[in-house]
């Protein structure tokens, strides 16, 4: 039998994912696998059986270099759930089939939690059936939010590129505050978690006061405390920038964007497409303090943004891509890898693997102490946390003035 690897990429994508997917490839490669499938939008693709030979789209060194400049999921990814093994064993069946049909010796899936998720079916059905691939994760999210690992592959440059924003955010609005009062808030991705909004605050340094307000999801929303706090402000300053997750809830548990013209849709694992919440804020305001305002919301920009990526995510995206193959090949099957933080001055980390069941469908949050004890900004130390997380530049190929990527090739 073919020693053959499959990987996969699901969820949201980032600035470093496919840098994870060339760890997995030269890891194989340089281990001796024989093959290096991709799945084609993950396991929903996969069940349709759309994968590709890598060997095929990733040529030589160059190539390799090229994708892990390149943003986005390169192989595509997808948000599907896989059903209870008890409720749906069908499933399962044509998954192993196509498996053994490509002599498939390791299972690698690059994601979140609803990914880790998928991990932890599939091995839990292996084992069950006395099959013998080895299933393993590769941590990804823009969020941070996964369980068990200090940090995710994703979530520096991601922080990075909101640091920037917000603070050429602030310059403009300075710009254009003489004699008048100008409040610009700026929305941040990170549903329930509150590790990209509180990123904003990177944009504070000698020569920037950074955001006058962060409001993260992990504490409830309070609107007239937010107006007050605006009127206080805007009594010695005429520009404000407030950051704002997503995710805000008010006390009673609803959405801030839901009181606005929000999103219905809903996907396969029940999270409700959050959106709105920077307008609807910035209407609020205007509306009861009759002034200019802005809402600004990053959206996708945030996770697409090869171009300023850091270079401490890229090479530790690129580094668990690796571990997991090599965590296959020594037998591991049902974990994931982590990153592991052994230093803060000089930063250094290590990787290590979790039993994945501890990690699926879990989510983690910003801690109480990281956020001040009014709720409207972070503290030193959630700022000592990220900022190793950011250093380095991964310069893109430049061609014509514009970066170029690497393109799958069907």
């Amino acid at each position: 039998m073919k020693r053959n690897v499959i990987v996969g990429q699901s969820g949201g994508p980032t600035a470093v994912i496919n840098s994870s997917l060339a760890g997995v490839y030269k890891t194989a490669k340089d281990r001796g696998f024989h093959n290096v499938y991709g799945m084609l939008h993950g396991i929903q693709g996969f069940l349709d059986e759309q994968y590709v030979d890598l060997s095929k789209q990733i040529r030589n060194d160059l190539d390799i270099e090229l994708l892990k400049r390149t943003p986005s999921a390169f192989l595509g990814t997808c948000r599907f759930k896989l059903p209870e093994i008890h409720e749906n064993k069908e499933i399962y069946e044509k998954v192993f089939e196509i498996l053994n049909r490509l002599e498939i010796d390791s299972f690698i899936y690059i994601g979140g939690n609803d990914s880790m998720d998928t991990i932890k079916k599939l091995s839990d059905y292996s084992i069950l059936t006395g099959q013998t691939q080895k299933f393993i994760g590769v941590p990804k999210t823009i969020d941070n939010d996964l369980a068990l690992t200090d940090h995710t592959p994703g979530y520096g440059s991601a922080a990075k590129y909101i640091g920037t924003s917000v603070k050429e955010i602030i310059r403009d609005g300075l710009s254009q505050s003489y004699k008048k009062d100008i409040v610009t808030i700026v929305e941040i991705m990170g549903r329930n978690a509150g590790w990209l909004t509180g990123s904003a605050a990177l944009s504070k340094a000698e020569d920037c006061d950074g955001p006058d307000l962060i409001y993260l999801p992990e504490l409830a929303f309070d609107l007239k405390d937010f107006i007050e706090k605006i009127k206080k402000l805007l009594k010695h300053k005429h520009s404000l920038v407030i950051a704002v997750s997503e995710g805000l809830k008010l006390k009673d548990g609803q959405y801030v964007c839901e009181m606005g013209a929000s999103s219905e849709y809903v996907d396969a694992f029940g999270h409700r497409q959050l959106t709105g919440t920077a307008n609807y804020l910035a209407s609020f305001v205007a509306g009861e303090l009759g002034i200019k305002t802005r809402g600004i919301e990053l959206s996708t920009l945030q996770r697409s943004a090869s171009h300023l990526a850091s270079r401490i995510d890229v090479n530790e995206a690129f580094m668990v891509g690796g571990a997991a193959v090599k965590a296959a090949d020594e037998g591991d099957t049902g974990k994931m890898v982590v990153i592991d933080r052994v230093s803060d001055d000089p930063y250094q980390c290590s990787t290590g693997i979790y039993d994945v069941h501890k990690i699926a469908n879990d989510e983690k949050l910003v801690p109480r102490q990281w956020i001040t004890k009014d709720g409207t900004y972070v503290t030193k130390e959630f700022i000592d946390y990220v900022t190793p997380l950011i250093q380095g530049d991964y310069q893109p190929v430049m061609v014509e003035g514009i970066p170029r990527h690497l393109v799958l090739v069907k």
